[in-house]
């Protein structure tokens, strides 16, 4: 089984695009890059012209001898198979943080050879491009991001009728019981794979648990790996007890990053570099606390205050030892790491809603706190998360007392309803988050 992602449908457009750049595709190792370039350029192109720069290090010569995107396609037409065609020949450089120069070509493709259709992605490309002082030519790239899987695409392939069901949704209504419990289980079971595609096909392919840990197991190690590899000898084990101490970070009922919890005695100062290297590889999101909910959320930050998730709830479910059944098992009581799975799952859906800026969380003192806050265009938006159907707790209520926001939304396993200002939301729904709230939105405009 492959995974249809929906990345190639924004490819599809930028293909076609006026003013086109080439792209720079980012994301953390295991989430698909390569496929999807590939898989792009066999749908939409005559030809595919792959250059690797890992397992073709004679490549570089190529780049490190001329700048002009002429000469360089010429050279380039002698290591593949295929002709290199304006229009007609896509062509993809893998592994690009292996030759600089050819990252940096891709400014003068995009200035004197525009015709060309390429896409570039490279294994901790954001990493490389920090550690070596690599340029990266801003403004002549295209910058995407792939992030995991996300439930609606693990939904489209595992139960087509209840994705299709939810993407016509017109109106804000109450879901009838069966969609609502193929949602539920389809999202249990998501939380078990997590979004790597790897560990999306075995679980798919009803492979069992045994293959779906075995494959979460083995990309933990790669990333165990990747660590030696590619990070400063001083910085290995910091940013190995960071990664290892998620779940007890995230264990907590306050989630706010401790740095004791990573190690007794553990400041910040010591640490800070080895956090930013696990943000730098996509393996983390950082969100911060905001003082006030104003616009831009950006302006409110408090730097030394955030919560930290995994990229992915089913490595995060694999680091931190939880058994599957536990986490298809409605009623399993697993206490404050069951909220936080929940958290992480719904952060995972609404990140690549929000163009490039992860949401923030809002607290008052020691009495609220309210788990994501959000721009959606114009509007602040508040977000609460609750794990199972039990909505008590008052954070959304103060918080909705003290800014009187135009919506606010809370997600759960309970039906979705609007009332009051309240969009109370179905978890497995959070990756239809922009498609709801225009449909409030809309709501609210005809009143």
């Amino acid at each position: 089984m492959e995974i249809a992602r929906d990345i190639i449908e924004t490819l599809k457009v930028w293909k076609d695009s006026s003013g086109r750049k080439p792209v720079l595709l980012q994301g953390a190792r295991q989430t698909g890059k390569t496929w999807v370039m590939e898989t792009f350029g066999k749908e939409c192109f005559e030809y595919c012209a792959k250059f690797d720069f890992d397992r073709q290090p004679e490549l570089k010569s190529v780049f490190q001898t001329s700048k002009s995107p002429d000469r360089i396609v010429r050279e380039l037409a002698l290591y593949c198979q295929v002709p290199i065609v304006p229009g007609k020949t896509l062509m993809i450089f893998d592994e690009i943080q292996e030759c600089e120069e050819a990252l940096n070509s891709l400014k003068y493709f995009y200035e004197d050879a525009p015709q060309y259709h390429i896409i570039a992605a490279g294994s901790l490309l954001g990493v490389a491009v920090k550690r070596r002082n690599m340029a990266v030519p801003v403004g002549k790239v295209r910058i995407l991001k792939l992030f995991p899987v996300t439930f609606k695409e693990f939904l489209r392939a595992s139960d087509f009728g209840t994705y299709e069901y939810v993407e016509a949704l017109e109106e804000i209504r109450r879901l009838p019981d069966i969609v609502l419990n193929k949602l539920r289980t389809e999202y249990r079971r998501y939380q078990v794979s997590g979004g790597m595609p790897e560990a999306v096909v075995a679980l798919l392919d009803n492979k069992g648990i045994a293959a779906v840990e075995a494959t979460l197991q083995d990309i933990l190690d790669l990333y165990e790996l990747d660590f030696a590899k590619y990070a400063e000898p001083r910085d290995i084990p910091r940013i190995h007890a960071i990664w290892h101490s998620l779940p007890a970070q995230l264990s907590k009922e306050n989630r706010k990053f401790i740095y004791k919890v990573v190690k007794t005695g553990a400041r910040s100062k010591d640490y800070e570099d080895a956090l930013m290297w696990l943000e730098d590889a996509g393996m983390l999101y950082r969100i911060y606390n905001i003082s006030r909910p104003g616009m831009p959320l950006s302006a409110y930050q408090e730097t030394d205050a955030f919560k930290v998730y995994a990229c992915d709830c089913g490595l995060l479910r694999r680091l931190a030892h939880l058994p599957a059944t536990v986490v298809t098992d409605p009623i399993a009581n697993y206490t404050e790491f069951k909220g936080a799975m929940a958290e992480n799952v719904v952060l995972q859906s609404i990140a690549p809603l929000c163009d490039g800026q992860l949401p923030f969380y809002w607290t008052s003192g020691a009495t609220a706190e309210v788990e994501f806050v959000l721009q959606l265009g114009a509007d602040v938006v508040p977000v609460e998360v609750k794990a199972e159907n039990n909505v008590s707790g008052n954070s959304l209520s103060e918080y909705n007392k003290k800014y009187h926001p135009k919506c606010r939304i809370r997600f759960s396993m309970l039906n979705l309803q609007y009332n009051d200002g309240l969009l109370s939301c179905p978890s497995p729904l959070a990756g239809w988050l922009d498609k709801l709230f225009g449909l409030v939105d809309c709501e609210l405009r005809s009143v």
